[in-house]
């Protein structure tokens, strides 16, 4: 198992005001998403467990251009990965952010 965390400053507070959402499941080739708004309008975290070691900076880039994208200001993330593949990690992330903003359901 490797832990993995990343911290970042966000353009922008990311929208809604739902205080939590999850999304996917822990299974071989995809991951889970646990989202809550809970950090600085700024500030926004993610905390990665994983047990496909050496991949810290594949999940770096992945992070890097998830929070440009998505300017995901004042969010927490935990994310338990079951050796998901960089655009499934893209699209969980995504849909977490879509479903806090009240735009998944």
């Amino acid at each position: 198992m490797e832990d993995l965390n990343f911290q970042h400053r966000a353009r922008a507070r990311a929208g809604g005001t739902r205080q939590s959402a999850i999304v996917g499941v822990v299974a071989s080739g995809n991951l889970e998403v646990l989202v809550e708004r809970s950090l600085p309008d700024a500030d926004c975290a993610l905390e990665i467990k994983t047990a496909a070691v050496g991949f810290g900076e594949v999940w770096s880039a992945v992070i890097d251009d998830f929070v440009e994208r998505y300017s995901p200001g004042g969010l927490k993330f935990s994310i338990n990965d079951g050796g998901a593949r960089p655009d499934t990690v893209s699209l969980r992330l995504a849909q977490a952010v879509r479903l806090i903003e009240g735009n998944g359901q």
